[in-house]
This record gives C-alpha cells, structure tokens and sequence, in this order.
C-alpha cells in the first residue's frame, strides 16, 4: 500500500454492520455488497500495483440515492472513494479499508441527444465509446478516445479530464464537456454548466474537470459532439532512430499543420503490436509515427503531401498512406491494442503519464533510454507525439521483486519530464501513483493552495482521503473556506 494512506479507523470498522444495514435501506435488493469474494473485484482499478479491499461496495442507481448515501456517510464520518469503470491507471479509485465504494456503473443510460445543440447528456456510466455508438449513424462523433475507450466511463473521464489519439486537435475531456450534474458531499445536488457553450460566473466546470473524485460525484455529464469529418486518411512513418521520429514530430507542427492524430511507437511496442493485432507494420524500424489527417478531400491530399515531404527531410524509411478506410482504421487497431499487445511479452508493466514540450522529445526519448539501462529494466514507448503526451510502459516482474525498481524509474523518468519544462501528468491523474511526487512539481505553498480548494468542496476530508495531495492536512489548519453546513462559498450555484 502506497505510504501515507490514511490509517483505518478502528471505530468506522468496528460499526461495519450497522453501516451496511443502514445503506442497504438506501439501496435495496444486491445494491450493498458486503462479502469478501465479491468485494475482491473492487479492490484496484488499473493499477493493480496496488490493492485493498474497500469496507462495503454500494451500487446507487438514483440522483436520490446517491445524496442520501452521500449525506448518511458525511454526517457519520465515513469515506467514500467514487468509482465509475475501474480503469484509472493512476490508482484513482483505490479503496480505503475503512471506506466505502461508492460505485456507478448503474448510471448507464444515455439520456438525450440533441443534434440540434450538437450535444449529447448522458449517466457518468456509459462507456466513452458508447457516445459515439449512439450518435455515428447520424454521422457525428465524441472526439476524446482514450485507449480504454471500450471500458472507461464518461464520469470517470471527466474525474481525470481524460484525452486520446485524437486530443491534438480536437482537446482533452475538458474542451469537449458543457455541463455536470454532480452531488455534493452533504447529498446536494448541484448543476454546473448546461447544453450551452460558456457559463457565467467562476469556472467550476473546470474545476471539477480532473478533480479525481475528490469535490464530489458526477451523476450526468453533458458533452459536445462532433460532425464526422468529410475525409480521413493515416499515414505510417518510420523511422532508423527515436530521435528522427521526434523530430519529425516538431517540425510537422511547426509548420502550422494540426494533424487529427499524431502518435509514436518504438521498436519494442511495434514489435509486440504487431505479433498481436497483425495492422501490417514495418518491423524493420526503430520508431513509427502514425500521422491521421482530416477534413476536405483536397485540403487531406494536399497535408498528406506536405508530412510525406517533411518525414523524408526528417530520414524516414518507410512511408504509407491509407488507401481505404479498413485499412486506416487497422492502422489505428494496433495502436488502439499497444497496452494489452504489451502485456503479452511481460509479467507486468507500469504505465506512465507524463507531458513535455514537443521540442525537447528527441532528448528526453534519449536521457529515457539511459535511464532504462541504468535501472536494467525494458521501457516500451507509445504515447501521444503531438501534444508531448509521453506513456513509457515499464516492464518488470513483481514477482522477482522488480516492482521497487520500476516505481524508482517511473519517478525518475516523470521528474525529468518536470525537469525539461513539462508537467506530472497529461491524461491519467495524480492519484496514489504521482501523489509523492507533487512537490517536484509545486511548491508547499501551490499545494496548500490547492487543498483549500478541496476543503472548501470536502471539509471533513471524506471523498477519495489519500490521492493527489502527498501531506494531508485538516482543513482547520488552512483556514476553512467553507461556509456552516459544507456548502459551497458561492451564492449563485443552482441547486434543486
């Protein structure tokens, strides 16, 4: 267990029944899971590094049920860690052994769409790739797609302000949400944001946008879509070095073309992807750029010319364009498969989430590397080239009591990635994995500021105790900032 989780309360496990009993006549039938077999499946998210089983699961179905959970556990004291789809890579929704799961995978349906409004409202539990089910027909899509996109929920995309191959030019969850319906900690029930573009007041949309379950639950999520565009085509460039690939990178945006997507593979994540999806990729380079392009047919021929060009400037081997949309989309299958293509040539592996500038690619790809023959295990790297979105996978053996040496280099590689300008994390939170790592980043200061921000929304300290912030602090030491009853400071937020 990571250190500084908070330690059980002796007192909270001790009423464990009672708590049960009073939460099953919240949430009747199987909506209250209690036995140890079953509570197993609850016990990590992605990080499996890491697991505990949680005190209870609770299974809501309701807005009402969720508040009067939530306002029973605020006035007994009890933690709560929200859960949507488990697929949180940063150890999100790790549980506490003396909280409760609070998990909504009920919150499945999609409640409106208006194609009027471009828009879509749908429950925190439908799949991110389910959006765009509901809508492709119409010929319109939800640009973020993140690679668990077949499993993660909206909810929890908004929780980490998820992004995707396609985030480049079309942004993170954070540009693509228009409204939440959440549920405080005191079971009210707020509304921020709506079906239209901008909101008015302070911009606590972008606030709870990457919150990771730490200022409340999401209950309905209002997101934008996307007219499919007219034309789409991939290109697949590789490359002898890394460092060629990345340059690559730099100079395609440097000269004012935005592609679709623009993702990397090294020699290891091709090689691997390739004996499991079978995308036809070249196995004779050391590095793979996938270039999509999109819009008018003739602006796509004419960018497709343009990358090709700069690629042979940059030393490309090897150049294809997809002639067909099948064959885009294979190309777009391997990279879709790279984690679980990983996960065939390794015991385990550690997926990292950190974000420089494109420019300093080529160096950090290299101090990377000798970072992996200093600790003596593999990294393979695939990861969002365009926006510097870096996801090195670690390979290691837990069981050969390698799991130390791989968080070791983990943190090294995400310290360098503060170190050359960039930032913790891009995509997958802070959660247990980064929490420690904070201060590289911030100052105590930033960080005090920052939880102010959480006592303000959480005063007790009940939703998610033990991720992002790596010293916990009572709010009574910060100053509180909330108002009597937990509600929030401003006077203008909508309730019902």
């Amino acid at each position: 267990m990571p250190p500084l989780m908070p330690a059980p309360d002796q007192a909270i496990l001790g009423r464990r029944a009672e708590i049960a009993a009073a939460l099953q006549a919240i949430v009747p039938g199987e909506g209250v899971i209690t036995a140890a077999d079953e509570l197993a499946a609850y016990e990590s998210d992605g990080l499996a590094a890491y697991r505990q089983l949680p005190m209870l699961v609770v299974l809501p179905s309701t807005v009402d049920q969720v508040a009067r959970i939530l306002r029973y556990c605020h006035d007994q004291g009890i933690k709560v860690v929200p859960r949507g789809g488990g697929t949180s890579l940063s150890g999100g929704s790790l549980p506490l052994a003396d909280g409760i799961v609070l998990a909504m995978g009920k919150f499945n349906r999609i409640l409106a769409i208006d194609y009027d409004n471009r828009c879509v409202v749908a429950q925190p539990g439908v799949t991110n790739l389910g959006i765009t089910n509901a809508v492709q027909h119409a010929g319109f899509y939800y640009a973020p797609d993140p690679s668990s996109q077949i499993a993660c929920s909206i909810g929890g995309n908004v929780a980490e302000n998820a992004g995707g191959v396609h985030c480049l030019k079309y942004g993170l969850t954070a540009n693509n949400v228009l409204g939440i319906e959440m549920v405080l900690v005191t079971g009210e029930v707020v509304r921020l944001g709506g079906k239209h573009l901008d909101s008015e007041g302070y911009d606590l949309l972008g606030v709870m946008t990457g919150s990771e379950g730490l200022l409340g639950v999401i209950t309905e999520v209002t997101v934008r879509i996307l007219r499919k565009p007219a034309t789409a085509r991939a290109l697949l460039l590789g490359f002898p070095s890394n460092e060629q690939a990345g340059d690559c990178v730099g100079a395609v945006i440097a000269e004012g073309i935005i592609p679709g997507g623009m993702e990397m593979m090294d020699r290891p994540a091709i090689h691997a992807v390739e004996d499991f999806v079978h995308a036809n990729y070249p196995l004779d380079v050391e590095s793979l750029l996938i270039v999509e392009l999109d819009g008018p047919a003739a602006e796509v021929e004419e960018l497709i010319a343009r990358v090709e060009a700069i690629a042979r400037r940059c030393g490309a081997s090897y150049l294809k364009a997809s002639g067909s949309e099948p064959e885009r989309l294979r190309f777009w299958a391997g990279r879709k498969a790279a984690f679980p293509a990983v996960g065939r040539i390794t015991p385990d592996y550690l997926c990292m989430d950190g974000t420089i500038p494109r420019a300093r690619l080529p160096e950090v790809l290299s101090r990377m590397a000798a970072l992996s023959r200093q600790c003596g295990l593999r990294i393979a790297n695939v990861f969002h080239a365009g926006d510097g979105n870096l996801h090195p996978l670690i390979l290691f053996d837990a069981n050969a009591g390698e799991l130390e040496r791989a968080e070791k280099l983990g943190a090294d590689i995400l310290r360098l990635c503060v170190e050359v300008g960039g930032v913790l994390t891009g995509e997958h939170g802070v959660g247990v994995e980064k929490r420690d790592l904070m201060p590289t980043m911030f100052t105590e200061i930033d960080l005090d500021q920052q939880m102010r921000v959480k006592c303000a929304f959480d005063p007790n300290g009940l939703l998610n105790p033990g991720k992002m912030f790596p010293t916990l602090h009572r709010c009574a030491e910060l100053g509180r900032l909330h108002v009597s009853g937990g509600r929030l400071p401003h006077p203008d937020i909508p309730r019902f």
